[in-house]
């Protein structure tokens, strides 16, 4: 068989779907949950410890979800994120693009860019209260959080293209649009959903932070309130973990959906 015959390993690899994770993260979690009942039940047994042993967190889940106490704070909460979200991405592939092709707008645009990164949330949360109306200022606290790391994928991206191809368009006459439309944009659809993917929990907790800070009505920052202040522990601890779950699940739709739009990029080792 000639060198030509053999297939190159990567390309092989792009057509070859990513591995289920393995059983060893299961195992983890599972002595982690079992770490944490030994610890509810003899460290933190007191009552007034704030520590309720899993089995009693998720009883009372399955009782506010079964009673539709998620269903009505769910939705509001993932509205607000995706409003933001999907803004903030748009704002940044926008803005990304003016980087890379004008640098004259980057010079002028850069440090306010990394400057929004910078806002503590808890300081620009009341002022946004002030100055929106409605759900416009959970939506521009989760954009706020997804603005920086989306920009940063997209940039990296566009500036990652092939710099053999980018000689080629300007050898055959085009220009940096050309270069743009036929190399870089197609270059830069890895880094980019790297960055979203990133984003993606930000956005879930700059949604439930804003409703934190004056939230009226429903949603998931509300729902805690509301568990905080009537000492119900447990719903609680089981409206975090539930939040932590949908932000997870947000990281891997967006992963899923990168691989699907760029499978030629790399997956990273298989074992």
């Amino acid at each position: 068989m000639t060198v030509a015959a053999v297939p190159d390993r990567r390309w092989r690899d792009s057509l070859v779907p990513r591995q289920l994770p393995s059983w060893r993260g299961a195992l983890g979690v599972a002595l982690l949950v079992a770490v944490w009942e030994v610890l509810a039940v003899t460290v933190f047994h007191k009552v007034g410890s704030g520590v309720p042993t899993p089995t009693s967190v998720l009883s009372r889940f399955f009782g506010d979800w079964t009673s539709g106490l998620y269903g009505r704070n769910v939705g509001q909460t993932l509205r607000e994120a995706l409003n933001g979200y999907v803004v903030a991405n748009a704002l940044a592939v926008v803005l990304g693009v003016a980087f890379v092709q004008l640098p004259i707008v980057e010079k002028a645009l850069l440090r306010i860019a990394i400057a929004s990164y910078c806002l503590p949330i808890i300081a620009i949360g009341p002022i946004l209260t002030f100055v929106l109306h409605g759900d416009a200022p959970q939506s521009a606290l989760a954009g706020i959080l997804v603005f920086f790391p989306s920009l940063v994928g997209v940039v990296v991206g566009l500036r990652s293209a092939d710099k053999q191809s980018l000689d080629v368009i300007r050898a055959c006459g085009g220009g940096a649009w050309t270069q743009l439309v036929k190399v870089r944009l197609r270059a830069a659809l890895p880094s980019a959903f790297s960055g979203f993917q990133i984003a993606a929990p930000s956005a879930i907790l700059g949604a439930i932070v804003g409703e934190f800070l004056g939230q009226q009505g429903n949603g998931l920052g509300i729902m805690m309130i509301d568990a905080e202040q009537a000492l119900a522990v447990d719903r609680t601890w089981g409206i975090a973990l539930f939040c932590t779950v949908v932000a997870g699940v947000a990281y891997l739709v967006v992963g899923l959906v990168g691989r699907l739009v760029a499978p030629w990029a790399p997956s990273g080792v298989r074992r």
